[in-house]
């Protein structure tokens, strides 16, 4: 009998039985495991990322502030998801320096473009939540 490695033992069990048949409790168990890790990640960014902290602040002060300059529930759909949006393309660009960092600590043009890739996909959201914001203040106001 060969010894048990590490690689031998099952750290997941499946969410389906060898039939095929969901296996009750492991579905929710997962996707409890998931949202506990999700909760991990915006504590972190909120914690030590300024940009995140930021982009926090201005969906607590646009939030409410939503609710008075939405002209419809579709304005209001736009103006918060534009700053929900924002906030997790900058989730997306942290994870992807920190990765970078990981992986290369020194300086690199490759890294480097990478990193410019993201922070030009957080300046395209910041641009796309300004003109949302704006054009809702523009229909309310006329």
């Amino acid at each position: 009998m060969k010894p048990r490695m590490e690689a031998d033992v099952v750290t997941e069990l499946p969410a389906t039985a060898g039939n095929g048949r969901p296996v009750p409790g492991r579905r929710s168990l997962r996707m409890w495991k998931a949202l506990i890790n999700s909760i991990n990640g915006l504590d972190w960014a909120l914690r030590h990322e300024a940009a995140v902290q930021e982009e926090a602040i201005a969906l607590a002060i646009g939030l409410p502030a939503s609710f008075f300059v939405a002209a419809s529930i579709a304005w209001w759909l736009a103006l918060v998801g534009s700053l929900l949006l924002l906030i997790v393309v900058e989730l997306l660009n942290t994870a992807v320096e920190k990765l970078s960092d990981h992986v290369t600590p020194e300086h690199s043009w490759a890294i480097k473009v990478v990193k410019d890739l993201g922070s030009a996909a957080v300046l395209l959201t910041l641009t796309l939540a300004f003109l949302v914001w704006v054009g809702a203040l523009v229909v309310r106001i006329w």
